[in-house]
């Protein structure tokens, strides 16, 4: 015998539906990503093109509407050392790489310093599209893309998490922090299966604007390097 499916159930199929939320979010309050796809997939590059596929599905988005490609990440993705910046900008989002513009310049500097680059690091964003304007994401954007980038985060397995700017630092260690008070400072954290060493520091066209602030960002990186030589990285 079938049963019938009442309206208010038949509307909320609808909204689901109209929302991709089987794709974003499950039932549960702490917003855990779901998709069980990436559970059967043996190896990182297929569970890192499931992934990138899935967010550019996304639907009713205005961060993507606006947007000429996605900006998913860059870099060696078995690497132990992930970085993360805020979203992308204008060259970010024609060519469809992270940090590719003024501030990916400084970045590459700032690698460089400690003997880092793009082959043994891994980049990429708290949002996969440009936000207009280059305007800093929302709070409902940056929770609508955090599942993203959380799996992303538990399929690269970094040992070291460099957060870029306050943006990366709210959205995954808390939006109650300054960045003054937190940069400059190891946080043991657990994200998703992934145990993190974190460290927050300045992003770089905020060091572009304040350069007085680049000894405190040479700092950072020197416990970078560090950390690195400890870990045998």
């Amino acid at each position: 015998m079938i049963k019938k499916i009442n309206t208010k159930t038949l509307k909320l199929i609808k909204f689901y539906n109209l929302i991709n939320y089987n794709l974003i979010y499950n039932n549960k309050a702490i917003n855990r990503y779901k998709n069980t796809k990436f559970g059967l997939l043996s190896s990182k590059k297929e569970n890192l093109a499931e992934l990138k596929k899935t967010i550019s599905c996304i639907k009713n988005c205005e961060l993507k509407k606006n947007s000429t490609n996605i900006v998913f990440g860059d870099g060696n993705p078995d690497s132990r050392i992930m970085l993360i910046g805020e979203g992308p900008g204008y060259n970010e989002d024609l060519e469809g790489l992270p940090f590719v513009g003024r501030a990916g310049n400084l970045l590459d500097k700032m690698l460089a310093s400690i003997n880092l680059d793009r082959s043994n690091v891994y980049i990429s964003n708290v949002v996969n599209f440009r936000p207009p304007e280059n305007r800093k994401p929302t709070e409902i954007e940056i929770k609508r893309y955090l599942p993203f980038l959380e799996k992303h985060i538990e399929i690269i397995k970094p040992k070291i998490l460099i957060l870029l700017g306050s943006t990366a630092m709210n959205a995954l260690i808390g939006d109650k922090f300054v960045i003054s008070k937190v940069r400059g400072q190891w946080i043991e954290k657990k994200i998703g299966r992934v145990k993190l060493s974190i460290i927050v520091t300045f992003h770089p066209a905020f060091l572009m604007r304040q350069p007085a602030q680049k000894k405190m960002a040479w700092i950072d990186l020197k416990m970078i390097r560090d950390k690195k030589n400890k870990l045998k990285i």
